[in-house]
């Protein structure tokens, strides 16, 4: 089963431990930070949407046109345009990218920040549109003929788009969620499905959860999992450590001077979003689980987006990442806070450790006929 790694690609130095220090569209670090990605093992990098965020596609355009390898991963929330303008501004992407384009999908988990930008609808309403846009996206990157289409939320006839993916048939949709209503829709319509970082077992309930909501679908192929963390490494256990308590001190700082890392985080007493509940609650019934998992992250941001931590040395870390690749993760998603130094570090000390680990897995499986993974765990 082959291994994926994504990273991020942010358009300025901001974190949830330091202050930008430049525009929020900064070109240069928006390059230096894919490079960075590209030059040491990454497979690609999300372009991330917020309602008064840089707009990701075109700096997405813009990256694609500079670096060769690198794939990239578009984040788009359906609400701010209609599905007829979103698949040309994707199949174009596709061409200029040469192929290397997936559409990451938010349905959005905050009423505040969807309304910023004008969405009334509520979280459910909100899931049964994205499943509707996904499909009516995915009917136009593959039709040549005009089509009418009917449906709850959009309306349209005698449409055909004149530009098509480079991709075929299509671009991958990818697709997250921890909500009955995510696991349904994205059951149905992702080719991948992304979950934030959790414990072991919880990891492995959200998988069979969205597992049987592609077959109750009528999916024969289900999607290929994500999982996503913020890795803390250093040369021992003791100096990881440290760093960790050093990164949670600066998060807390930046909240005590009342400082966030972009427009789209703002104070709210509670996560409205499933999947931030979800941390939250583990985070409350404990600080560190299996392996390397630490939550005191997700407990400072109140489990906002991609919050939990794996901390350790590269090897600890990285066998930590084997332990979700085990239960039939694909593809794993790491991002640190100092992004670009923490990208390298990444690249260099644990990426090739899970890959070669991968390696002897995948070996061990055709030996015995996908039975076993027991003699290289």
């Amino acid at each position: 089963m082959p291994v994926e790694f994504l990273g991020i690609a942010a358009t300025n130095d901001g974190s949830e431990t330091t202050v930008r220090s430049g525009l929020a569209f900064d070109k240069e670090y928006t390059l230096k930070l894919a490079r960075a990605h590209e030059d040491h093992g990454w497979d690609r990098v999300l372009f991330a949407y917020g309602s008064g965020s840089p707009d990701p596609a075109p700096a997405a355009a813009y990256i694609a046109t500079k670096l060769e390898k690198l794939q990239l991963l578009l984040a788009h929330r359906p609400n701010v345009s209609y599905p007829t303008f979103a698949a040309k501004t994707f199949a174009t992407l596709d061409q200029i990218s040469e192929g290397r384009l997936t559409v990451h999908f938010i349905t959005g988990g905050n009423d505040h920040e969807q309304g910023r930008e004008g969405d009334t609808l509520g979280k459910d309403e909100r899931y049964a549109r994205t499943e509707e846009y996904i499909r009516v996206v995915k009917k136009i990157w593959t039709t040549r003929e005009p089509f009418d289409h009917e449906g709850e939320y959009y309306r349209f006839h005698d449409f055909v788009s004149d530009v098509f993916p480079h991709q075929q048939p299509r671009p991958g949709v990818s697709f997250g969620g921890s909500s009955p209503a995510a696991y349904r829709a994205g059951g149905a319509e992702a080719d991948i499905y992304c979950l934030w970082g959790e414990p072991l077992d919880r990891t492995a309930e959200q998988i069979e959860a969205v597992r049987a909501a592609a077959a109750a679908a009528g999916r024969t192929e289900v999607p290929r999992f994500q999982v996503a963390f913020r890795p803390i490494i250093a040369p021992t256990e003791e100096l990881a450590w440290e760093k960790a308590h050093r990164t949670l001190g600066a998060i807390r700082a930046r909240q005590g001077r009342g400082e966030h890392p972009s427009p789209r985080h703002h104070d709210r007493p509670a996560p409205e979003n499933t999947g931030s509940q979800r941390l939250v609650a583990i985070a409350e019934a404990g600080e560190r689980y299996d392996r390397a998992l630490w939550t005191a992250t997700a407990a400072a941001t109140r489990g906002a987006g991609n919050s939990n931590a794996l901390v350790g040395t590269p090897e600890t870390v990285a066998q930590a990442l084997l332990d979700y690749y085990d239960l039939g993760i694909e593809i794993l998603s790491a991002r640190g806070y100092d992004l670009v130094d923490d990208a390298i570090d990444f690249g260099r000390y644990v990426i090739p450790i899970v890959r070669e680990e991968v390696a002897k897995r995948d070996a061990a499986r055709a030996a015995d006929g996908g039975r076993t993974l027991a003699a290289v765990r």
